[in-house]
């Protein structure tokens, strides 16, 4: 295997334990940041849909103030927001750098874009079930878990697919401030010391990534899609 590596990308070879570093940190970097948002994201999505004119819970101010903040932040691009929130960063995480450093902003920069997600995959659930739901008397709980999440689960797990997807493209980008990964580790190598073998091999593994968090993806949202029909 390593004489493989070698003759395929020679400059990589001589690098490959900071390279194992900067994948397992991109990893890392999706793994926390996009379990925070999930979570985060699913709760604002909703909170959206519940507080919408003709909502079951309806609130206008509410409504109105969280979705202007979601389009507030889903307009400011990313490499910007980094830097903006850098002093939240560094209240929270205590430094600016490294993976530890990049999770606030990759949540900043995920959470709109997956509420928008959520939020668009319960508009689409058929009015009458909720109808339906009201009129056998159930409580806004039960109609939030039983009716909107039940039901749009396999719309949910696509939206989650292209967030992971896009969290993966942003850790790139904040490798570049200072996070690490392999953002940083192909910018640091293949571009600032013009190694082409260790960007291709980068973009080559970036690119498989996205191959498999898209066959997963896909996968989960069959499996949700066979398992909610009635």
């Amino acid at each position: 295997m390593q004489e493989l590596i070698t003759n395929i990308a020679p400059n990589l070879a001589s690098k490959l334990p900071d390279f194992y570093k900067a994948l397992g940190d991109t990893l890392l970097m999706v793994l926390w940041s996009g379990a925070i948002s999930f979570v985060l994201g699913l709760a604002l999505g909703v909170l959206l849909i519940v507080t919408r004119p003709g909502g079951i819970l309806e609130h206008k101010i509410l409504y109105q103030i969280v979705d202007k903040l979601v389009s507030l932040f889903r307009s400011i691009p990313f490499i910007i927001l980094l830097t903006w929130v850098m002093p939240v960063t560094r209240a929270l995480a205590g430094t600016v750098l490294y993976v530890r450093g990049a999770i606030v902003p990759l949540v900043f920069g995920s959470v709109p874009y997956f509420t928008r997600q959520v939020q668009s995959a319960l508009a689409e659930l058929d009015g009458g079930l909720i109808e339906a739901a009201q009129s056998m008397g159930s409580s806004p709980a039960e109609i939030i878990f039983r009716v909107y999440l039940k039901e749009s689960v396999a719309a949910i797990a696509r939206g989650t697919t292209i967030t992971v997807i896009s969290l993966l493209n942003l850790t790139a980008m904040a490798g570049v401030a200072g996070a690490g990964g392999l953002g940083d580790f192909a910018i640091r190598y293949g571009h600032d010391r013009n190694m082409a073998d260790i960007t291709n091999v980068t973009v080559f593994v970036l690119v498989l990534l996205v191959c498999i968090i898209e066959f997963v993806g896909g996968r989960v949202v069959k499996k949700t899609r066979i398992d909610v029909t009635p």
